[in-house]
């Protein structure tokens, strides 16, 4: 029987690349400062949240910390940006 990996679930789940959810697992687990959650549990809490579109990965991380799934410090949130126009208007 074929296990169907975290990665392949989510990719299936909110239609995107292979490589896109393995980046995404990567990222939510990179935005945790010293303890790594493993991909099955990002996938197991992310299914438990029944999300109709995909968060970015430190939304997730930050709802994993909140709700005591992983209880580590996180890393400082990304940047965020805003629309590209604004991006075009920099000197």
């Amino acid at each position: 029987m074929d296990k169907i990996k975290p990665s392949e679930k989510i990719a299936s789940q909110f239609q995107i690349s292979q490589e896109s959810s393995k980046y995404f697992l990567g990222r939510v687990q990179k935005s945790f400062k010293t303890e790594k959650p493993p991909h099955k549990l990002i996938l197991e809490f992310i299914e438990a949240q029944k999300l109709e579109f995909l968060l970015t990965p430190y939304e997730i991380a930050s709802m994993m910390n909140g709700s005591g799934v992983w209880d580590y410090a996180l890393n400082t949130a990304p940047p965020i940006f805003e629309d590209d126009e604004d991006l075009d208007e920099l000197p």
